[in-house]
């Protein structure tokens, strides 16, 4: 429908409201990362919370900046006040989802990880223009940082409890040892829960990324998990290997460039009887199904990270994080699997079976 010739002075107070939260979201998400990196929201899960000045003192910063900065988290409901006392504390849920990185709701690590788009959006304004994408690893390093922390919870909260066991057979495996390739890994979250969930089994982890196989190897160190753990650069066309009774693609296959030639490569490195389970984001079979706050999520990330990465290669297939469960089918039917379903599905995910 072709717009009026006289705008609608409701809708356009609904559409200044709109960008008004907007704005208000996208400018308290830098002072989410601030308040990351300097552990200020750390700073205040203590019993009776903090001044502005104990912040101050507790974290080595200035009072000026972190009674800015409270009066910002207090207006966007992530922390709360005694007006009494004029203390600042943490709620349970809000210390829940802004301190505990180890654990299912994490979410600091999401503005981090948008904190890339704006420090990359003159190599992204060009790639808009000639078409040719931007690669994984010519992007700033608050989207490597950002990925892991904003995956990793999510992975907490599904991997071993409900998205394993959702595969045919697969934990029986796992549980009596089996050998397993984690194809873009990047930190290697998702690895090393399946390492630690699974002692008799070993892990391969791959990326083309050497800067996060290094940090993978640095984070399995601090583990311990050396020793059935390992982590090498590859691409998902070539990483090495045979027998592989598991080859998992963590929110990663819509971004490469050949996909089908990724579907080949697993084909070929698995057991006769082996699985190779996708987890991609949510979504829909059709544009109006991903009108949601979900989709919006993800057609954003995936216009600034996802395509740009896909179109930055050879093939250039740019699937797109919306990418339907209909186009994935065919990804893995071209691959060589002739067994496929969408074994689980979370608000923000959906966890593909393919089988040979």
């Amino acid at each position: 429908m072709q717009a009026t010739a006289e705008p609608n002075p409701e809708k356009i107070n609904q559409l200044v409201e709109q960008f008004v939260k907007d704005l208000g979201a996208v400018m308290h998400g830098s002072t989410v990362v601030i308040g990351e990196k300097l552990g200020l929201y750390t700073g205040l899960k203590v019993p009776g919370g903090r001044t502005s000045a104990e912040l101050a003192k507790a974290t080595e910063t200035s009072e000026r900046f972190i009674r800015e900065w409270l009066a910002a988290q207090l207006a966007s409901g992530y922390v709360s006040h005694d007006a009494k006392t004029g203390r600042f504390f943490l709620s349970p849920e809000q210390a829940f989802v802004l301190t505990d990185e180890k654990g299912p709701a994490y979410f600091p690590g999401a503005f981090i990880l948008a904190s890339a788009n704006y420090r990359d959006e003159a190599r992204v304004l060009d790639a808009f223009r000639s078409g040719h994408g931007v690669g994984w690893h010519e992007r700033d390093a608050n989207l490597f940082v950002g990925t892991s922390k904003f995956f990793r919870p999510n992975y907490v909260g599904n991997l071993i409890g409900s998205w394993l066991p959702a595969l045919d057979g697969i934990v029986t495996k796992l549980e009596k040892g089996a050998k397993v390739a984690d194809v873009g890994c990047g930190y290697g979250s998702s690895t090393l829960l399946m390492a630690q969930a699974f002692p008799r089994s070993e892990f391969f982890g791959f990326d083309y990324h050497k800067g996060s196989v290094e940090a993978a190897r640095y984070l399995a160190a601090e583990e311990r998990a050396v020793e059935r753990v390992h982590f090498d650069v590859a691409t998902a066309q070539a990483f090495p290997g045979e027998n592989y009774d598991l080859v998992t693609f963590f929110d990663c296959l819509h971004d490469m460039s050949d996909p089908v030639g990724a579907a080949k490569r697993v084909r070929a490195t698995l057991t006769s009887d082996g699985t190779w389970m996708v987890v991609e984001p949510a979504a829909g079979e059709s544009l109006a199904e991903n009108m949601n706050p979900v989709g919006r999520v993800y057609y954003s990330a995936s216009s600034m990270i996802c395509t740009p990465a896909s179109l930055s290669q050879a093939g250039g297939a740019g699937l797109g994080a919306q990418a339907s469960a209909a186009q994935l089918t065919e990804v893995a039917k071209a691959g060589g699997f002739t067994r496929s379903r969408i074994a689980a599905k979370t608000p923000f995910n959906r966890v593909f079976e393919f089988r040979p």
